[in-house]
């Protein structure tokens, strides 16, 4: 009964037409709230849901309102690869999941080494039921800023190059992201004139306060973090002299280029050379991107691509005016304010997102995407598409007895 009364009460703020993407700017705060809460009962007992020994495939798939059928044909003729790397929530990963899945893209998932066992069974549950996603080959205990977080990328392409799904480009993605464009939106961005051939690796010459990260030597403690080696050691210039570049760790690449960071001896010799570096991703990918050899290479790219949606502390006042959750690591966990900045922005995807504390901002973002891509959609929607409202509260009532809740 109070999952009922709190979908018919969250109702009203999903019948507000999807005209511009200025949804969200007149949400009130407390609606979100209330939301929130119906999520939290809604999806509190996922692990043990999805764990149920009983539950057949067909039932988690429509009960999580997995989009089953390609949306349109030209989503359909273009196929992406996606890279996910998690180690905890899983409530935020199936979210995340049921976002960007399609039918006709593949999936690698990356679940951290120290992962508690019934995370990963959950996580391998979950994706033995969708045929177009997997787990990586070989798991890393995932270290912040460590060389282990670029292993982590490179092992799901090794899985993913093998794959017999004719993925175009792939796109990486960690926990707490979400998705901005819909899968329609991100095939369209990726196929324009800018990208169509084209690598995404945001990023310019390394800045001389970047430099320490990969002229001194460090060592990754296992599971911890990252520090110096001994006092100042210094580390031999990179392979081929190459020019060492800066930028994010998120990424698009091309097919093609996959195969050169596999195969490539460059590349190779550069992922070598990368492993007693500091935050070795946010040099790899787009080193590499800026090397006239590479496929795809985008020499004169400098910052260009719309891949996330951060606030960072020190942009404020500048590329924003603050964040309304909070800062973690100078990131902004964002609170359901921020989301007007992000819709109008859109960018790709948006980071971060946290459930202990903001629940309520990542509750109105994922209502406003799912219905920007079913209006979106060019094939007869499924009931079981739709997120848990009232107008499908029959599915929430089905997840709800299938929990014992």
């Amino acid at each position: 009964a109070n999952l009922h009364t709190l979908s018919l009460f969250s109702l009203s703020l999903f019948s507000i037409p999807h005209g511009s993407r200025n949804l969200l700017l007149t949400v009130k705060q407390s609606r979100c709230f209330y939301l929130a809460l119906f999520f939290s009962l809604y999806l509190h007992q996922v692990e043990s849901y999805i764990l149920n020994n009983h539950l057949h495939c067909s039932d988690l798939t429509r009960d999580l309102h997995f989009i089953t059928k390609p949306l349109s044909y030209e989503e359909e003729n273009y196929p992406l690869a996606f890279i996910l790397t998690v180690h905890k929530e899983l409530e935020l990963l199936v979210r995340l999941l049921r976002a960007i899945y399609a039918p006709q893209n593949v999936y690698c998932i990356h679940v951290d080494a120290k992962a508690p066992s019934n995370y990963r069974k959950a996580v391998q549950r979950l994706v033995s039921c969708l045929p177009n996603a997997f787990l990586s080959s070989q798991s890393e205990i995932v270290t912040y800023a460590g060389f282990s977080r670029l292993q982590a990328d490179v092992n799901c392409m090794k899985d993913l190059a093998k794959s017999k799904v004719g993925w175009r480009k792939v796109v990486n993605l960690c926990g707490q992201d979400f998705p901005v464009m819909s899968n329609l939106e991100l095939v369209r961005y990726m196929q324009s004139k800018q990208w169509k051939d084209r690598n995404m690796t945001p990023g310019i010459k390394q800045p001389l306060t970047m430099r320490h990260r990969t002229q001194l030597q460090h060592k990754e403690i296992i599971g911890s973090h990252v520090a110096p080696k001994g006092k100042g050691l210094r580390k031999s210039p990179p392979p081929h002299s190459l020019q060492v570049y800066f930028g994010t760790a998120y990424y698009a690449l091309t097919r093609e280029f996959v195969d050169f960071v596999l195969e490539s001896p460059v590349a190779q010799d550069l992922l070598e050379w990368s492993k007693d570096t500091f935050s070795p991703d946010e040099h790899y990918w787009v080193t590499l991107n800026h090397i006239k050899e590479a496929p795809g290479s985008h020499l004169d790219g400098g910052w260009a691509g719309d891949i996330r949606a951060i606030k960072w502390r020190d942009q404020e006042g500048s590329v924003h005016s603050g964040c309304k959750g909070r800062y973690v690591r100078d990131i902004c966990i964002y609170g359901v304010d921020d989301l007007p900045w992000i819709i109008n922005r859109n960018s790709m995807f948006a980071n971060k997102f946290e459930s202990s504390t903001f629940p309520e901002a990542l509750d109105c973002l994922e209502h406003w995407h799912r219905d920007k891509v079913l209006r979106q959609a060019t094939v007869p929607i499924h009931p079981s598409w739709l997120l848990p409202t009232e107008r499908n509260s029959s599915s929430s009532r089905s997840f709800n007895s299938s929990t014992g809740a």
